[in-house]
């Protein structure tokens, strides 16, 4: 858990005694060096590959109060592959944001779709010169939304969401008390 999550190996220690687990804060410790690497190259290798088509967006934000440009790139599955943020809306800032992109992926994407501005042009063609670069208000709208999920995923199942996330909460405590009545320990505070 210490390997996926920012807790520190005490709290891990404290999370497997909640479920009856005996372990020292040294022993998660040592699995973590042992497997931790292993587990994170397959978390690595099942990440969500991004589609074949990339909406890069720039919009401008305010960080503490002065103005950024934040870079949003996000395939045609609503993945995000990653979301820089620059200092400038120019050619040069638009190629460190595609390089930062592609940085540590093995895949380009064949098309990338970008808005009018010539600054996207100019880099894609810099940084991507064998792949398709199409310049569209209209088909960027993916980009523009990228803080909305998909309209497929939330399809009118708010409330079924909710009602399956407060049985779960409730199987999850039955389980706890079970395990704790059984083990003969105890609920950490």
């Amino acid at each position: 858990m210490s390997c996926r999550f920012a807790v520190s190996y005490r709290d891990v220690e404290e999370l497997l005694a909640e479920r009856g687990v005996i372990a020292t804060d040294e022993m998660v410790r040592r699995s973590c060096r042992k497997f931790g690497q292993a587990y994170a190259n397959e978390l690595r290798r099942r990440r969500p590959r991004p589609g074949d088509t990339w909406h890069l967006d720039g919009v401008f934000i305010a960080i503490d109060g002065s103005q950024r440009s934040l870079w949003r790139a996000v395939d045609q599955d609503g993945n995000v592959p990653a979301i820089p943020v620059q200092a400038r809306r120019d050619k040069r800032a638009a190629t460190t944001s595609l390089r930062e992109l592609l940085k540590g992926r093995t895949y380009v994407p064949p098309v990338v779709i970008t808005d009018k501005r010539a600054s996207d042009g100019a880099a894609a063609r810099t940084v991507l010169p064998r792949v398709a670069h199409r310049r569209h208000t209209g088909r960027n709208h993916r980009a523009e939304n990228a803080h909305h999920p998909p309209a497929s995923a939330n399809a009118g199942c708010g409330a079924a969401r909710a009602r399956a996330a407060t049985a779960y909460r409730q199987a999850s405590a039955e389980r706890f008390a079970t395990r704790r009545a059984v083990t003969g320990t105890s609920a950490l505070a």
